[in-house]
């Protein structure tokens, strides 16, 4: 079993960095070395994990479900690791959060300060899909996201539920209403996030609902440019209220039915579902979400 070990460590090494090479820097080991033990393991099982075309190797359908696995074991060693090490520095803890939001990784982090002040906090905040694939990685140990679906490796608990407001310029005429209604947005030039963007899809699928045709006159991948945007008279955006700074020349307008809702949730790997500190923030929740 010892042998298949270092077979898997090598494996699963290739398959994080994407590269032999890599790899090999990543285990400190020669690159032979590497190579001959993911060509052990394949020959042993008659498997093939990397499809290979020179230089370039994609994990196959295999390869994709055994690192899987190898996520799980080696990301579980890596947290061992770091305990030790946290004892030998005569730290008591560390939590690492990812985030796509930092108004509200910044609310939590602050809200464990007071709460476990023994232990390490450290915040981070890379786009959804980074986010989750560090959480895999076991390169964070919880995360805050607004997804739509979940896999079974997740245990996911309701963490805040938010209104998305207008954003408009603060000459334009719904700067001095109070509200507005859905079917305001019909005819309006529009700034809108990327279609990956859990805000924009929410904002499709609420207008769709109430028959409201969308005017996207352009598309940007992140808050601040959606807001410099607005500031620049180049159409309205949207953005979740909880995310919404007075930013200088803007206004934010809710609306009448309140049709867009963006959910986060408070999302850990289901293998340490029951860590201290993890289990008491997924226990606070609301319940979570349907597999």
């Amino acid at each position: 079993m010892y042998q298949y070990h270092k077979w898997l460590r090598s494996f699963h090494a290739v398959a994080k960095t994407g590269s032999f090479t890599l790899a090999a820097q990543y285990l400190c080991v020669g690159q032979p070395t590497v190579s001959e033990q993911v060509s052990a393991l394949e020959k042993k099982f008659s498997v093939e994990l990397f499809h290979r075309n020179g230089r370039v190797i994609q994990l196959s359908a295999a390869g994709h479900k055994l690192y899987e696995i190898t996520q799980g074991i080696f990301g579980q060693e890596d947290e061992a690791v770091q305990l030790l090490q946290r004892f030998s520095q005569r730290k008591e803890g560390m939590l690492r959060i990812g985030a796509v939001s930092p108004p509200i990784a910044m609310s939590l982090t602050y809200a464990l300060m007071q709460q476990y002040p023994e232990v390490d906090l450290e915040p981070s905040f890379t786009s959804e899909a980074q986010t989750l694939e560090r959480l895999y990685n076991f390169d964070i140990d919880i995360a805050i996201l607004a997804l739509s679906s979940f896999d079974h490796r997740l245990s996911a608990g309701l963490y805040r539920t938010y209104p998305i407001l207008a954003v408009v310029r603060d000459d334009h005429p719904w700067a001095s209403r109070s509200a507005i209604s859905i079917h305001d947005i019909g005819g309006q030039p529009l700034v809108l996030r990327e279609p990956a963007s859990r805000t924009r899809q929410l904002v499709e699928e609420g207008c769709l609902k109430h028959g409201v045709a969308l005017n996207c006159v352009m598309q940007l991948n992140s808050r601040e440019a959606i807001v410099h945007a607005v500031v620049q008279g180049i159409g309205i955006g949207f953005v979740a209220a909880v995310e919404y700074a007075d930013q200088p020349g803007t206004t934010s307008v809710p609306f009448i039915e309140q049709p867009f809702h963006i959910r986060y949730f408070l999302c850990c790997l289901a293998v340490r579902r029951n860590r201290p500190i993890i289990a008491q923030l997924l226990d606070a929740c609301g319940p979570p979400p349907d597999a």
